[in-house]
């Protein structure tokens, strides 16, 4: 009686695909999840401050430039709007607002700039500086 021998005509492979499947929805999860902060493109010259630390990302940013104009969410915007403004987007999930001010901005449009935005209920509201140079 004669056996039968197989012969190997098939080879084992690896699937891969599965795995390139996985790494694409990692990749996917992991681009929307990362928050991406992007400061506007107004040429502002931040004061300088021993104590300065870093912002939280989450925070609502308020740029103002040189010439005192407001800014917010990359749009000219007046000072009475910031309050009506501000208190949609801390409903929205922020908690935080910085001032992004420019060094030569008037004390006093600083300052109601930070009033407004306090009105709004904001609970921390910081004015961006950069760290001293010693």
């Amino acid at each position: 009686m004669r056996k039968l021998r197989q012969t190997p005509e098939e080879e084992s492979r690896i699937d891969i695909s599965p795995l390139i499947d996985v790494v694409f929805i990692l990749l996917i999860f992991f681009v929307v999840t990362t928050t991406f902060v992007k400061d506007m493109n107004l040429d502002i010259q931040r004061p300088s401050a021993a104590s300065a630390a870093l912002a939280p990302s989450k925070a609502v940013r308020i740029y103002l430039d040189a010439q005192g104009q407001v800014y917010l969410d990359n749009q000219p915007i007046r000072v009475w709007m910031i309050q009506s403004k501000v208190r949609a987007l801390l409903h929205e999930g922020a908690s935080d607002v910085l001032v992004v001010a420019d060094a030569h901005v008037p004390a006093g449009r600083l300052v109601e700039v930070v009033d407004q935005a306090r009105l709004a209920g904001a609970k921390n509201v910081g004015v961006a500086t950069q760290q001293e140079v010693n």
